[in-house]
Formats: structure tokens, sequence, C-alpha cells
């Protein structure tokens, strides 16, 4: 079983570490969404790293080599032409007008924000500023205006982007606690393969305080990169994200194998740990595609609140059906093998579209 402990944690430390690394050079992050779902204000955030920034406007203002928060307030109206006059929102066709920014210097990148007051019609943004940049640099957009979750990406051959479309459905705003929690829970009951992997878990029975500890293993660990994520400790840019979704069908195939083929499961709480980090990692790309905006803490505490609400849910309605397949041995081994080869089939398929798709 220790091989199998060997194996896990690096996986789950390569996720982490390509992660957690600092912000990375060629990309800028950028993400828009309304304070209020049908209001006429819009406001964006923009990070990226301080030599970026550098290769736009002359950012260090005392030319001292350290960017500092001095530097940026001083260059307050290089910034406004050099960057947000660079990236020009326009909604209906009419450009929508700048009524405030900031630019703060954080630990591993500038974080630079913006409020417009924007006509009705479609929004677009035209990341002009590209044309400035090495060619291998991108923008990745985020937004919580858009009508289907996701992020998009612009880059120098491609540098403007529909944030939102006429007549396509905005997502209803996501305000205050209980819409948080709601949205946590809708994910958990149709994230069919957090689901599987719960349910390969639970399979094999155990004690309530085994199980327990398993969950308990579970919550703990997608909590912390939940955390990590939304509070921008970790960024996941596209390929990382994809990379995570092909890492969670890894967790169901190998807890799904380690059930046909293991007697005994000692060191599965240490198993659920780690690809509870994994899992963790999809939770947060959910969760970022809904632009937290200003409820950062709010949204963060209903939105796990809910996946936690809804994780018990499953456990209380399956757990009593496992204790009693436990007691009846000539139904509970086939029906085990029988469950686990269908996650197993489920898990492969995942994985192949997700690393192949």
């Amino acid at each position: 079983m220790w091989r199998t402990v060997r194996l896990a944690v690096p996986l789950a430390l390569l996720l982490v570490g390509g992660s957690a690394g600092a912000h990375d050079a060629d990309i800028l992050y950028a993400q828009l969404w309304r304070p209020e779902a049908s209001g006429p204000e819009v406001r964006e955030r923009i990070t990226l790293t301080a030599q970026t920034l550098g290769l736009l406007i002359p950012a260090d203002a005392d030319e001292d080599g350290v960017l500092t928060q001095a530097d940026l307030d001083a260059r307050a109206p290089a910034l406004a032409v050099g960057i947000w006059d660079a990236i020009p929102l326009t909604a209906g066709g009419q450009p929508c007008a700048r009524t405030g920014a900031t630019a703060w210097v954080r630990e591993t990148f500038v974080e630079l924000g913006a409020s417009f007051t924007c006509p009705p019609g479609e929004l677009r943004q035209r990341f002009s500023l590209l044309s400035l940049l090495p060619s291998n640099y991108k923008v990745v957009l985020g937004s919580s205006v858009q009508g289907e979750r996701g992020q998009r990406f612009a880059d120098a051959t491609q540098p403007t982007l529909v944030v939102s479309e006429p007549g396509h459905p905005e997502r209803e705003q996501v305000s205050g606690l209980l819409d948080w929690v709601i949205l946590g829970l809708t994910h958990i009951f149709l994230g069919v393969d957090h689901l599987a992997f719960l349910l390969a878990l639970l399979l094999v029975g155990g004690s309530f305080r085994r199980v327990l500890l398993l969950v308990t293993a579970f919550t703990v660990a997608h909590s912390l990169t939940l955390g990590a994520t939304a509070l921008g400790f970790i960024l996941l840019d596209e390929a990382r994200a994809r990379w995570v979704e092909a890492a969670i069908a890894v967790s169901i195939i190998w807890v799904a194998v380690e059930n046909l083929v293991l007697r005994e499961h000692r060191h599965r709480a240490l198993l659920t740990f780690l690809f509870g980090l994994v899992h963790g990692f999809g939770f947060a790309s959910v969760l970022s595609g809904y632009g937290l905006g200003d409820a950062v803490v709010t949204g963060l505490l209903g939105f796990n609140l809910g996946v936690e609400l809804g994780q018990a849910a499953v456990v209380a309605v399956l757990l009593p059906l496992v204790r009693v397949l436990q007691r009846r041995p000539r139904v509970h081994q086939p029906t085990v093998r029988a469950l686990s080869l269908l996650i197993l089939a489920a898990g492969g398929y995942w994985l192949m579209e997700r690393a192949l798709g």
C-alpha cells in the first residue's frame, strides 16, 4: 500500500506546485462582473506581473528597480492611458465610461481595478495592449455577465472578446450568502465525478469512525485548495484547470481499482486527503467562473458550505445502504465489484475526454 501512497504524493505535489507558483509571466488575468445584475455598472480587475507592467508603461517612477505602491500612485495618469485606454470596453457599440481606477502592489503580482458605466447591449473588450507585448502573451478573461460559465482567451491575433451577447440570457447574479450556498449545493448534486469519487470511497464500508475520518480528510483537503485558489494564493490558468479535471478522473480510477484489487484499505484516509486537494482545485475552477467580485469572503464561505451540505446529504443517503449490504457478504462483494467496475469505466471515459479533448 505504501507504494500507492508514494505514487499519489508526487501527483498531488505536482498539481499543487504547478499551480502555486508565481503569477504567470506571459498571462494577464482579467475579471469582469456587475455589482447589480441589471445595472449599468461594470467592474474589472486585472492582475499581471510587475515585469509585464514594465513592458507596457514605465511603472517604476523612482527607477530604483523595485515597484512599490508609491510608484503606482505616482503613475496613475500613465496607467489610465497605457492600460485602461488600451483595453476599451464597449456596450452595444458605444464606449463604456470609466468612472474610477485603482492600482495595488501585491506580494507576487500587480492588481489593477476599474469601474465603468455602460449603455445597454453587447459587451465587448479589445485588448489592444497585446500588440505591445511579445507574441506569446495572452489574456485570460473570466466574467459573471456571461450566459455560460467559463473563461475566454485573447492574444495578439484575436484581441477582441465578446463578454455578453444580446439574446443570450445572462447568468442570474449570485449575491448573498444563501445564493452561494445554493450554488455549492447545485454543483455537488450535478457534479457526477465528485459523486462517483465519494461512492467509490464509501463502497468498501467500515466503521462510522472510519467513514467520518474519510469524509473529514476529503473536506479539509478540498477546502484548503478551494480557499487558496479563490483568495488568489494559487492561480489556475486554462492548461492547469484542464489537468486538474484529468487528475480528478485519475482519482476516481485509482479508488475504483483499489476497491477491485485490495482487501484492506489502511491508508485510504491519507489517499483521500491527497485526492481531496485535487478536487478542491476543481471546485475552485467552478467558483472562479462566477466572478466573486467584491464578495470574496461571502462567496467562498457560502459556496464551500453548500458543497459540504451537499456532501453530507450524499453520505447520509449512501452510508445506510452500504451498511445494509455489509451485513450480507454474499451480496456485498459482487455489488462492490460491479459498482467499482462501472465507476472505473466512467473514470476512464472522463480521463480520455479531459486529457485528449
